[in-house]
């Protein structure tokens, strides 16, 4: 009922998942992931105990492969289940039980398993590996499973159509304010093109709640910091802070006001890049 990816980065500090299903929420059942130690997308008869177990295998030093051997072997209901899971070292590995519904498989490579179950075809996994692969190792992770998701879906997807689809990436410090590791965690629960909705919050996380590159900070000068102030206040704000707090953009402004986001500050000059 489900299709997705589990991977790392190329440069081995990212985990996610990528997820989409004729299911409601299928971002609360199947992915899990912990920086530092791995990522895991259980689904089809979905064992939900499996993430917390198979992320303190892997968290112990397992293998993907190991962990996976562990959740099996104490699973009397393995045969209904479907996993994917990458270690911390980029190490792959997928189950499809027997008893999945067609068409249900993976494929596996160094640094992702997709899999999938009561899918059109094979050509699902196919297409998402290949987006994968043409995606590009320097692309940001999150940008990576979303293609591959994607693709999977242009290919057909869910047999029985779309629902739910999820997104949750990590890394160290990745988190708001850089205090936990969640770097993407979106999900849509239930709409008629949820891959395009994903999509969409994906950009505004982007936006929100990721830290700018040097290269988008504006070093702020008297003058700009002038007409930061002037801005706010004609707004009926305090100051230029209590403006950024309300829209959240905290992120996108220095706490001293040292810098500002070139979008932020186009658009505080009514010009927002496209």
């Amino acid at each position: 009922m489900t299709f997705s990816i589990v991977a790392r980065s190329a440069d081995g500090e990212s985990w996610g998942v990528a997820v989409a299903s004729k299911f409601l929420a299928v971002g609360s059942a199947v992915p899990a992931a912990v920086a530092g130690v791995g990522a895991i997308a259980t689904q089809a008869d979905a064992n939900v105990a499996y993430k917390g177990q198979a992320l303190a295998h892997l968290d112990d030093g397992a293998t993907a492969s190991v962990a996976l051997q562990r959740l099996l072997e104490d699973d009397e209901g393995r045969d209904h289940r479907q996993v994917g899971i990458v270690d911390v070292d980029g190490g792959a590995a997928s189950h499809t039980g027997h008893a999945c519904l067609d068409w249900a498989g993976s494929v596996t490579g160094d640094g992702f398993a997709i899999q999938g179950n009561i899918l059109v075809g094979e050509q699902v996994v196919e297409a998402m590996e290949q987006a994968w692969r043409d995606s590009g190792e320097d692309a940001p992770l999150a940008r990576r499973l979303l293609a591959a998701l994607a693709a999977g879906d242009a290919a057909g997807g869910d047999s029985r159509g779309r629902q739910s689809a999820a997104l949750l990436v990590v890394r160290d410090g990745a988190g708001y304010g850089g205090l936990d590791d969640i770097a993407v965690d979106l999900r849509v629960d239930d709409a008629a093109d949820p891959l395009a909705e994903l999509a969409r919050l994906l950009d505004l996380n982007d936006l929100y709640l990721t830290a700018s590159t040097e290269e988008e900070k504006v070093p702020l000068t008297p003058e700009i910091e002038q007409e930061l102030e002037a801005f706010a206040q004609a707004g009926g704000h305090r100051d230029f802070h209590a403006w950024v707090g309300t829209e959240n953009y905290e992120m996108r402004v220095a706490p001293d006001l040292a810098w500002i986001d070139r979008r932020i500050l186009d658009l505080v000059r009514g010009t927002p890049a496209p």
